[in-house]
């Protein structure tokens, strides 16, 4: 039995059709159950980053338009990997944004920051 494959779940060998993955419904189902709970997992982790991200945008943005060190931000958790949305200004300025607080990485005197805006309707 060359073509003989084995179900990733529990080990027992798969008969029947050559594209059969499991050797039971109940492997399958065992399957499905766990991808959905890994799926959650990455889900939740992201959806977390977000909030962070949010909350230590609109924490340092006190006037609307803020300037801030990269690493300071950085050091108290926000990842700049992790955004909703973005917007391109006129002068080809990609601001990242993570819901309503959105951050632009730049260079300034030698040093790195990130300029914190609020979402304005003019953006649309």
């Amino acid at each position: 039995m060359a073509n003989s494959k084995i179900c990733p779940v529990c080990g027992s060998s798969v008969a029947g059709r050559s594209d059969k993955l499991f050797c039971s419904t109940k492997c399958k189902s065992i399957n499905q159950y766990e991808n959905r709970r890994e799926n959650e997992k990455f889900f939740l982790s992201v959806d977390r980053q977000l909030k962070i991200n949010r909350k230590l945008l609109k924490r340092y943005n006190r006037s609307g338009y803020t300037t801030i060190r990269k690493s300071e931000l950085i050091a108290l958790g926000f990842n700049p990997n992790f955004f909703t949305h973005y917007w391109k200004t006129k002068k080809g300025d990609v601001y990242l944004f993570c819901y309503d607080y959105g951050f632009l990485s730049v260079q300034r005197d030698g040093k790195y920051k990130y300029v914190i805006v609020q979402w304005q309707e003019y953006m649309k």
